[in-house]
């Protein structure tokens, strides 16, 4: 069965991808000698906001280079491959409603979807009380805390809506209160508003799955700015939408993993993309700028960065960037995240009547999915370690790690939680060219101060990534848009 399933697996890519595959598997050790290309336009990073880019440059008859620093395309969307065979999402998973453009991209790839599991069954874990709740009662997927909070956090969220929709996706600095907003965190909003104890035990646990960050670390006015950006233009954002499976950002998953999609990708461009070549130098040189990485220097009329500020932030740049950019860098950190992922035979959970969701007050992990594959041939629950408590763990190791994480799924689904049949586990903390995840966030002052720099060209180099994006922020749908943004914007100024 563990042979069936990898081989399934490989069957997804085809053949085009399997060729695409092996050509760049080809390109990382040729580009330890050193060696020059010229392009069009150079690309950093070989996530989707790059990929993207590439391809919508080629289409329109441009020649690019794609520098990755790792040994594989995707990014912050990566397959962990599981000891038994098959494949688990380590980063990037879920789409929903509205995310119309990396559904188009995975479409156009032959990359098909599947709904996640979500028959059953909530549990909420909360003052050492394990209760489950149904999902599609009056409540919803509310969790069942006490009327008086579940009064206050319908009133709270309402407002939350309501003040985002006036905020300017493509420039949320220019909204109305944005001075106001700015100047406190969400900690701050929520301490006045969510005045009831367990309306603001919802909002902290709903702050901690969407952002991986604690309340008190996020400026209010980034946090109305991601509820805006969570729709399109003809679908206002909600915060509802952010948080839900059915109807939400949480509704889908993707057939063999999520990095099928910049692996079929990164196929389609062939040598184009060059693995294993961080990036060191963008330096300019007349109306040509050359991009230095390990191995292999680009010259290109144009050169565009689709990696998280932070990392961007690394690579030196002559001339030195204005200071507004290399200043907004320095205040966009990475939240912190890593997924636990524990398989089992089956997925028992099902029987029991539960959907694998959780939201707890209490241990590593405080919100849960069902991991399992489409055919539920083997069953995988995964947990995300968030803001402060992945921060707690980023020097435990794997055993002390793995430790804590059962201990939670035991305390939630039952003493069959104890006994994987293996366990993987990606932290993005300790991950080398992310360094944190799923998104950079922004403390109060920053998006005010510094938010006009996002986006704007610096002379010829241009800026993509999720964080660039103004719809879907943070999300994969976001890289796309992005990518396809900078495409636009390059193909303007060539």
């Amino acid at each position: 069965m563990a042979r069936e399933r990898q081989l399934s697996r490989r069957s997804l890519l085809g053949a085009a991808a399997t060729a695409g595959a092996a050509a760049l598997t080809a390109a990382g050790p040729a580009s330890a000698a050193t060696t020059t290309r010229e392009a069009d336009v150079a690309i950093v990073g070989a996530g989707l906001a790059g990929l993207t880019a590439a391809r919508d440059l080629v289409a329109a008859g441009k020649s690019v280079v794609v520098l990755e620093a790792r040994d594989r395309v995707g990014g912050r969307v990566l397959g962990l491959d599981l000891p038994g065979g098959g494949v688990t999402e380590g980063g990037g998973e879920f789409i929903g409603p509205t995310q119309d453009r990396i559904r188009a991209l995975a479409d156009s790839l032959g990359v098909q979807t599947f709904t996640t599991y979500n028959t059953g069954n909530n549990l909420l874990y909360k003052d050492g009380r394990r209760t489950p709740y149904a999902t599609d009662g009056l409540l919803g997927s509310v969790p069942p805390i006490d009327a008086a909070g579940l009064a206050n956090a319908a009133i709270v969220q309402a407002k939350l809506d309501d003040l985002a929709k006036g905020i300017p996706v493509d420039a949320p600095w220019t909204a109305a209160k944005a001075e106001e907003w700015d100047r406190q965190t969400f900690e701050t909003w929520l301490r006045a508003n969510a005045v009831i104890p367990s309306a603001k035990f919802l909002f902290d646990v709903a702050c901690t799955s969407i952002f991986s960050a604690e309340p008190r670390e996020l400026s209010f006015l980034f946090v109305l700015f991601y509820i805006a950006a969570a729709g399109d233009a003809a679908h206002p954002g909600t915060l509802e939408r952010l948080t839900e499976t059915a109807g939400g950002a949480q509704e889908l998953r993707f057939v063999g993993g999520s990095q099928l999609v910049p692996i079929k990708l990164a196929a389609t461009l062939g040598d184009r993309v060059v693995l294993g070549a961080p990036v060191r130098t963008i330096a300019r040189s007349g109306d040509r700028y050359a991009v230095t990485a390990d191995g292999i220097t680009v010259t290109a009329r144009r050169v565009v960065v689709a990696v998280p500020p932070p990392i961007a932030a690394r690579i030196t740049y002559d001339p030195l960037l204005p200071a507004a950019r290399d200043q907004l860098t320095q205040r966009l950190p990475m939240a912190s995240v890593g997924k636990a992922i524990a398989l089992y035979d089956t997925p028992f959970w099902r029987a029991d009547g539960l959907n694998g969701q959780v939201v707890s007050d209490t241990g590593v992990i405080s919100s849960t999915f069902d991991n399992s594959p489409p055919d539920a041939s083997f069953g995988a629950l995964m947990g995300f370690i968030e803001a402060d408590e992945a921060r707690k763990l980023d020097a435990a190791s794997e055993a002390e790690v793995r430790a804590a994480v059962l201990k939670d799924y035991t305390t939630y689904f039952g003493a069959k939680a104890a006994s994987p049949t293996s366990f993987v586990l990606q932290r993005w903390n300790n991950e080398t060219y992310t360094r944190g995840g799923p998104v950079s966030i922004a403390a109060p002052g920053v998006l005010t101060q510094y938010g006009p720099a996002l986006r704007e060209p610096v002379g010829g180099i241009h800026w993509a990534g999720t964080e660039t994006s103004t719809y879907w922020m943070g999300f994969m749908d976001g890289a796309v848009r992005s990518g396809e943004r900078v495409a636009k914007e390059v193909l303007a100024a060539l």
